[in-house]
């Protein structure tokens, strides 16, 4: 079979196309042809030796894909050959075919093509997890998006609304902003040449926010956190910008202000059963129609290259796949 190979920690432009054997199908796991695989940023991270976890060489990178079960290993229950999968992998989804736990399959819905598949698992899962579980976001609350036209940021646009928030959408282009407000968001700011603090203020009556998602960092952030209110929730979910911002710790204090951590790989290590009810959750939103993963381009897998350059040149809206 065709995989895209990491052989050294090295710059994404150095992975290649090989053939490489299938690899065997242990009990209780199942064989997934890959019909899309979603990238990621941290697939970057990961192939260059930049991520928390170093996997072993070599490998095969990509984190997510959707496709179809061809073949089933033994002591496997529930799952049938021809099922229709979504299957989240941490490696090895850069393949045509990758092998999977049957515990990683979610049964993808009729009405999900492939590339919304591969689209939903890591930037819904994470920024569900960031707003459910880490922020409490209620009813009635208002939420600051910071990079709202990427993965995880239109993930968190949509779920937002989709709980009952306002939200205001930040990013760098006014077509950017569009896109976000093509998908539920209330209010958008253009960070290139308007001061976020100030805006935000503005929209939220002097209030502030109660929720900032922030997976951009950089020099964005503290004037986000200083746009929250009393008792708000700062969302540290990455650092898409590049350089992890240094906060003053008094923000916090002056408006009993909380900064919180987003780790969802470690968080469904750690929690699958809450988990598995996310997902099933996120699922029931895109079935009524209240989410619904935004997908800008597809590439093969000889072309992955273009996949990463839009991810780290930001020109991505939504999500990028790969189709083995």
């Amino acid at each position: 079979m065709r995989a895209l190979v990491c052989k050294d920690f090295a710059p994404y432009t150095e992975l290649t196309v090989e053939e490489v054997p299938e690899p065997p199908v242990q009990a209780g796991f199942v064989m997934v042809d890959v019909k899309a695989a979603g990238v990621n940023f941290p697939d970057i991270l990961l192939v260059e030796g930049k991520y928390q976890m170093k996997p072993e060489l070599p490998f095969v990178p990509g984190m997510e894909a959707a496709g179809v079960v061809s073949k089933l290993g033994e002591a496997v229950q529930g799952v049938k050959e021809g099922d229709r999968v979504i299957v989240a992998t941490m490696l090895g989804a850069f393949a045509e075919k990758v092998p999977a736990h049957s515990s990683q399959l979610v049964p993808m819905p009729d009405s999900m093509s492939f590339e919304e598949g591969a689209a939903l698992t890591t930037i819904y899962g994470t920024s569900y997890h960031a707003l459910k579980d880490r922020a409490k976001l209620q009813e009635g609350e208002t939420v600051l998006v910071l990079g709202a036209a990427g993965g995880v940021g239109i993930a968190a646009v949509q779920l937002a609304k989709a709980m009952g928030a306002k939200v205001i959408a930040a990013a760098s282009s006014a077509e950017k902003l569009a896109f976000a407000k093509d998908n539920g968001a209330d209010d958008v700011i253009n960070y290139t040449d308007e001061d976020l603090k100030a805006q935000v203020k503005e929209l939220t009556e002097g209030k502030g926010v109660d929720v900032v998602y922030d997976p951009v960092g950089g020099d964005l952030a503290e004037p986000a956190l200083r746009a929250s209110g009393w008792q708000s929730r700062y969302l540290v979910v990455g650092f898409a910008s590049g350089p992890i911002p240094k906060i003053p710790l008094n923000l916090a204090l002056l408006n009993s202000r909380d900064i919180m951590g987003v780790f969802w790989g470690a968080w469904v290590g750690r929690n699958p059963r809450a988990n598995a009810q996310n997902i099933k959750e996120l699922y029931d939103f895109y079935v009524a129609g209240k989410i619904k993963p935004q997908v800008s381009a597809s590439y093969s897998l000889d072309d992955y290259v273009n996949a990463f350059d839009d991810l780290l040149e930001r020109r991505v809206k939504g999500k990028v796949v790969l189709t083995p």
